[in-house]
């Protein structure tokens, strides 16, 4: 079992190492005092078991347990403190175990057994007790997969399109007629009536290898799928922006990999009419946050990392002002005049050959400020 522990007293970590050391099927891979660090070293590595102190120097364990677990949801997470006051909040995350210091061998030593046995039977597909889901991958492109059956075969575009209509609808029933409406606008009522039908059907068919053939319920001239063993990129995107509505210390680091979870625009390489809307909002829900992470990150002198999410706001949507404030203002600050003449110009040229309007004096005393 692969195990790593943060905590931001040398004292602890050295003695937390040394009980580890000793343990049987035990590897600890490795051993951090900040939350940063460890962000970083497991989206490149296979971590099984987290020790986490919920007081962590300036950063906050359980926002760093709720990171750790976007980036691996199949982390075990211990959270070991000083402060027993903190065990209740620290089941929000749904912990594996809570330990207070000072933590005896024998206490670790079933907490280990603990894991170990959670996690062997996690993966033990022959008895079925794999909870199996499956996976929706909607920005950027428009897929799903599972562990029980790989990536999911559809068997029609229009019964593609449906399932995307109905993730849109995020678990709600759709009226048959609107559904008719939107997906099969220019079609006879009866035909359209027979290709859903049919739609249906090989949907339910498609999802029946993973196990999933129940998850689409129709009842009542009404259609819905059921997202209790669902995982869809754009719900928890957006569940989790409305989550950070405010950036700070404690946060930062689950923000800055949620920013990174907007891969593309909802269902991009589609052409599904009634998707434009719900493309837009999502689109305008990422600016704004990325914008805000930007400005945190400027505010916090993290010039390189708030300019690499400035550039891509700019590239959404290159006439927007503020966004091109935000950028000029960060390669402004960090000293770098050869890319702030360069994007003034380009968003001079830009206005000037499109539209045939000049920058505002607000973008021209920036650039000015800088100069």
């Amino acid at each position: 079992m692969k195990v790593l522990i943060v905590d931001d007293e040398p004292g602890m970590l050295l003695a937390m190492k040394r009980l580890l050391s000793n343990m049987e099927g035990v590897e600890l891979v490795g051993s951090f005092q900040n939350a940063a660090e460890v962000l970083d070293f497991v989206r490149d590595r296979s971590v099984d078991l987290a020790f986490l102190d919920i007081m962590i120097a300036a950063d906050d364990g359980l926002e760093l347990a709720r990171s750790l677990r976007s980036v691996r949801a199949d982390l075990d997470i211990v959270f070991t403190t000083s402060h027993s006051e903190f065990a209740m909040n620290a089941y929000d995350v749904y912990p594996l175990d809570y330990m207070v210091k000072p933590i005896s061998r024998k206490r670790l030593a079933q907490t280990i057994t603990r894991a170990a046995s959670r996690r062997s039977a996690s993966t033990s597909d022959v008895e079925g007790l794999t909870p199996n889901r499956l996976t929706v991958q909607g920005l950027g492109c428009f897929g799903a997969s599972s562990k029980q059956a790989g990536t999911l075969k559809w068997i029609s575009k229009k019964s593609m399109e449906l399932f995307a209509y109905l993730l849109v609808n995020r678990g709600r029933s759709v009226a048959k007629p609107r559904i008719l409406e939107d997906i099969f606008p220019e079609m006879p009522l009866k035909n359209a009536e027979a290709y859903l039908n049919t739609a249906v059907y090989q949907l339910r068919k498609a999802l029946a290898p993973h196990g999933f053939k129940e998850m689409v319920i129709s009842a009542h001239e009404q259609y819905r799928v059921d997202l209790d063993h669902a995982d869809v990129d754009f719900i928890q995107f957006e569940q989790g922006v409305e989550t950070l509505s405010e950036i700070h210390e404690a946060n930062e680091a689950a923000a800055i990999v949620l920013e990174k979870q907007f891969t593309g625009e909802l269902f991009e390489d589609n052409s599904f009419v009634w998707a434009a809307v719900e493309r837009e909002r999502l689109g305008i829900m990422y600016d704004s946050f990325a914008k805000r992470l930007a400005s945190w990150l400027l505010i916090q002198k993290r010039y390189r990392e708030a300019a690499h999410i400035a550039r891509r706001v700019v590239s959404r949507n290159e006439f927007e002002e503020e966004s091109n404030l935000l950028l000029l203002n960060i390669v402004g600050a960090m000293g770098d005049y050869q890319s702030l003449h360069h994007y003034y110009e380009r968003y001079t040229q830009l206005l000037l050959q499109e539209l045939g309007v000049q920058p505002s004096p607000l973008i021209d005393r920036l650039y000015k400020q800088y100069q």
